[in-house]
Order: structure tokens, then sequence, then C-alpha cells
């Protein structure tokens, strides 16, 4: 299975590394061409108004969101998860979007960097003991539409969701050594 993760910006290694170990055809993407070969697509961890302005100024928007129309599997992570929003906080309104999954974000929900941490989590369709969660200046999921499930949440705060095969995380699952989150991914195509 060919899987791109998107390369403009962010935890882009670590998500090829964690790809590779459960099997996939890993490649980074940055052109429309690239994106559109691809059978699913990973929008990583890093700075969410950096990868949204060179999303936009790559011309990147539409190839991924019309990827997500054609219903391929999409995975966001941290910053990933606020692309796919339809709708994000104040401190998100003027940064550019895919608005492709709907859930309200909230940026930076639980602190700035030094706030960082880890916590183990029970994930809904992800069998055995609890995922070990990395979560660095995490949102959170504030409210979802009819059509998302929520998988997982941290005292109280959904954390991550699924919407058809779209996929949204608050955590960083490739910062870990178990892949169980990627090859649930991929088991959603």
């Amino acid at each position: 299975m060919a899987v791109g993760v998107l390369a403009v910006q962010g935890a882009v290694r670590e998500h090829l590394e964690a790809l590779q170990r459960v099997g996939a055809d890993a490649q980074p993407v940055r052109t429309p061409e690239e994106i559109a070969v691809c059978e699913a697509l990973i929008l990583p961890g890093g700075e969410s108004t950096t990868i949204g302005k060179l999303m936009d100024r790559y011309g990147l928007l539409q190839p991924v969101t019309d990827f997500v129309a054609s219903g391929k599997p999409l995975l966001g992570t941290c910053a990933g998860m606020i692309l796919m929003a339809k709708k994000v906080g104040a401190a998100g309104e003027d940064q550019p979007s895919l608005a492709v999954m709907d859930i309200t974000v909230e940026r930076n929900a639980f602190g700035r960097q030094i706030d960082s941490f880890e916590a183990d989590l029970d994930v809904e369709g992800i069998d055995g003991p609890s995922i070990r969660a990395v979560f660095i200046r995490a949102p959170i999921i504030m409210a979802v539409g009819p059509e998302v499930q929520v998988l997982a949440r941290h005292n109280g705060h959904v954390v991550a969701a699924r919407q058809g095969r779209m996929l949204a995380l608050s955590f960083h699952p490739e910062l870990t050594s178990d892949s169980r989150i990627h090859q649930y991914f991929l088991s959603m195509r």
C-alpha cells in the first residue's frame, strides 16, 4: 500500500519509520502529483499555521481535499488534526484549513511546550494494552458532528476521533515504538 506523508514541515521522518515497521510503502509527498498516487495520506504534527500556509503556497489544499473526497484514508496527528477540522478555536481562525472533518478543535489546549506530557490511553478499535500517547502542545476536540466517532479521551477531553476514513489524533503515535495506531489507520481502506 502506497502511503504518503505530507512533507512540508513536522514529524515526517517519524511517520515514515512507523509506516515502514508495519510494512507500508511509505513516501514523503510534496506535490499534487505525488498526493494523487497515494492510497492513504498522513498529515503530521508540527506547526499547524506553518503547514497550512505552506500547503496553500504550494497548491496542496485542494489536492488533499480531493483526496479525502475520493474516499481514501487520511490521518492527521496534532497539527494535522487541526488542519482537518471544520472549525478551529479563536487562536486558529486566520490559518488555512482543509475543513474536511466535522470536528471543532482548540489549539494548544493542554498548554505550552513545557506542559507536554505522556499518558496511557484506551483507544477504541485498538486491541491489547493501553496506547502510550505523547502530547506536545496538543489540541483537543471540543465538539464532534453526528458522523464522528469518538475513539479516546484524556481527562474528559476528546483526543482521538474517526469520521469515515478520516482519523484525527491530538497526540503523536509516531514518537513511540508502538505501531498499532498506524496499523489501525492502514486497515481503514
